[in-house]
């Protein structure tokens, strides 16, 4: 009787260790596909897909990258070849302007570089000439040479009714990715976009949608896929890309464009003051725009402005300009621009316990701030 059980049980220890070892042929052999797998339908594609979409296909004709560098010189060392003369390319986005080829750029992108050229979404890559920069608003224009391919001018929009919550895209070539698009919401608006030259550009707009290095000088689109902003900072606590992306104000660039197009020069409407940081009039306790520096010959040194002092005392504090409370730079800088050069404007001035109401007229100070 043992024997007996010892054999059954030996059996089934057998089949069963035989079935473990064939499963997985045997489960290749029943399941394998062996041939083109049958396609499963789509579903329709969801709103929000077909608009991405639709945005993409109509604007991207609109975009270019844009490739500048300083000319090789003509100074070699001993011994080294031409052809191992190096010069940094830096690399960024454009816009398509208008019919004539005009491309709108990021002044940044540009600067301190004299050879250019731009390769097209079709892959035509052509030549570019410099048609005028605004280096206080960061904006270039350029000029395409001789294009084969039928130029797709963007479509404009405005930025004076965006509100915070509405839909944006982003379309550039980050990395030297071309035609990359990316989405996200309008995080903000009124954000104050520092530039290199030292000037301030009011109005920015706040973006989550993700931008990197070569975004600089794209296009930022609303769901109509109309310009709204050319991105041109990230502000990044950590130094790396992913951070707060800023782009400038579609009004701004319009009227800017057209300045460079028309004149090859943008004139900056101001009366010749350098202003304190906002970080130390808040420090002190200051609300409004303290006068740090007075230009001479300046419209503000004209209308008797006071700077501070050479011990430090506050002197003249703009506090409203044309009956609106001024709080900083970007609120007295964006009256001015709204104004325009020769236009005056009135402010309301405070020294001390002493309060003054001042006409001034406001010049071109393009090579200065304020």
């Amino acid at each position: 009787m043992t024997n007996r059980f010892f054999g059954i049980a030996i059996f089934w220890l057998l089949v069963v260790a035989t079935a473990y070892v064939a499963e997985p042929y045997l489960v290749a052999w029943q399941f394998s596909a062996a041939s083109p797998r049958t396609i499963t339908p789509r579903a329709d594609l969801t709103g929000a897909e077909q608009t991405r979409i639709k945005v993409f296909q109509s604007v991207s004709p609109s975009v270019v990258s844009v490739f500048a560098r300083l000319a090789p010189q003509n100074v070699f060392t001993p011994g080294q070849q031409e052809s191992e003369v190096q010069t940094e390319v830096q690399t960024g986005t454009g816009i398509i302007w208008d019919g004539a080829g005009h491309v709108i750029t990021n002044y940044h992108v540009i600067k301190g570089t004299d050879q250019f050229a731009a390769h097209l979404a079709s892959g035509e890559s052509v030549l570019v000439r410099v048609i005028g920069t605004a280096p206080n608003y960061d904006i270039a224009v350029l000029q395409l040479e001789r294009t084969q391919t039928p130029l797709r001018p963007i479509a404009i929009g405005d930025s004076a009714d965006l509100q915070v919550g509405q839909s944006v895209f982003a379309i550039g070539n980050p990395y030297g990715l071309e035609q990359t698009m990316t989405a996200g919401i309008i995080s903000a608006l009124r954000r104050t976009m520092p530039t290199a030259e030292g000037h301030e550009i009011s109005g920015g707009i706040q973006t989550d949608a993700s931008l990197n290095p070569g975004n600089s000088g794209g296009p930022l689109l609303d769901s109509s896929g109309r310009l709204i902003g050319v991105t041109s900072m990230i502000i990044s606590g950590s130094g790396a890309s992913a951070g707060v992306g800023i782009a400038i104000p579609v009004d701004v660039v319009n009227r800017v464009a057209a300045q460079l197009i028309s004149t090859g020069h943008v004139p900056t409407p101001g009366i010749g003051i350098a202003a304190a940081s906002e970080a130390a009039a808040a420090q002190i306790g200051v609300d409004g725009v303290i006068v740090l520096r007075v230009r001479p010959d300046s419209p503000a040194a004209k209308a008797g402005f006071k700077g501070v002092s050479p011990n430090g005392d506050v002197g003249d504090v703009i506090t409203e300009a044309n009956g609106r409370p001024i709080h900083d730079i970007a609120d007295l800088t964006g009256i001015f621009e709204e104004a325009g050069v020769g236009k005056t404007v009135k402010l309301t001035v405070t020294n001390g316990a002493h309060s003054r109401s001042v006409d001034v007229t406001l010049a071109d100070v393009s090579q200065n701030r304020g």
